[in-house]
């Protein structure tokens, strides 16, 4: 385990808040419990992240009512737990650092359930570059496409500099005191949060962008699935992409 990666010698808890139903994917079901292969959406995503951080505590905020969760392979793993989440992100991050009680500066990683092709390589890339910096840090991708800003009609306003310009990925790693701080302070003030690192720089703070593998894509629209599942056979073929 990198240095200064964890307090006290233990690994980081992580954090996958799963109470949406993610209806832009279509389906039947909430996007989570879609097959990606022969298992779970959010059962490959969960198997990833204990193979990169093994003794991790996970826990996973569900939806109220969720009649999906008994039937993944995840429901009976030892290291997984579940709390029920709330009606944004935000509030199903929070709901999930107050049932795990953590020390305030005990790492939290928090990763989409929708991202099954994370690689262990880049989890601890985020956790060595971060180390124990109180504004922590998130995996994200230089943006390298001409970015247009367009009005309601979608005509051009103006070709936008993208020189500074990054797509955050996750997981995003932060100390589970200012994690909780932030977002009960943004939930307060009502600023929007569509990320953790969004929360963080609500307190002032400045995360740390670490460079993360372009194939860490987020499950959304019809045909991810499949671009997924395409995905994690090139990472297995090249031998070594997931530890």
């Amino acid at each position: 385990m990198p240095p200064n990666a964890a307090s006290d010698g233990l690994p980081p808890a992580i954090v996958i808040p799963a109470a949406g139903v993610g209806a832009r994917v279509g389906g039947e079901r909430p996007k989570q419990y879609q097959y990606l292969g022969n298992a779970f959406l959010i059962d490959v995503t969960l198997e990833r992240l204990a193979r990169a951080v093994p003794g991790a505590a996970l826990m996973v905020a569900l939806g109220a009512g969720d009649g999906w969760w008994a039937s993944t392979r995840s429901a009976a793993a030892d290291c997984v737990r579940t709390c029920i989440g709330g009606a944004t992100r935000a509030e199903s991050v929070l709901s999930a650092l107050q049932a795990l009680a953590l020390p305030e500066e005990h790492p939290v990683l928090v990763h989409d359930a929708a991202r099954p092709c994370i690689t262990g390589g880049d989890i601890h890339a985020l956790m060595e570059g971060v180390g124990s910096s109180e504004a922590g840090g998130l995996l994200a991708q230089a943006v390298t496409d001409t970015i247009k800003e367009v009005d309601g009609a979608r005509h051009v306003l103006a070709t936008r500099d993208r020189s500074h310009l990054w797509r955050a990925q996750t997981p995003q790693l932060f100390p589970a005191g200012v994690l909780e701080r932030a977002l009960l302070r943004a939930a307060a003030a009502g600023a929007p949060v569509t990320d953790e690192a969004s929360a963080v720089e609500y307190l002032g703070l400045k995360p740390l962008v670490v460079p993360g593998r372009a194939d860490n894509i987020k499950v959304t629209h019809p045909g991810d699935l499949a671009m997924a599942a395409w995905l994690i056979e090139q990472q297995q073929q090249a031998g070594g992409a997931v530890t």
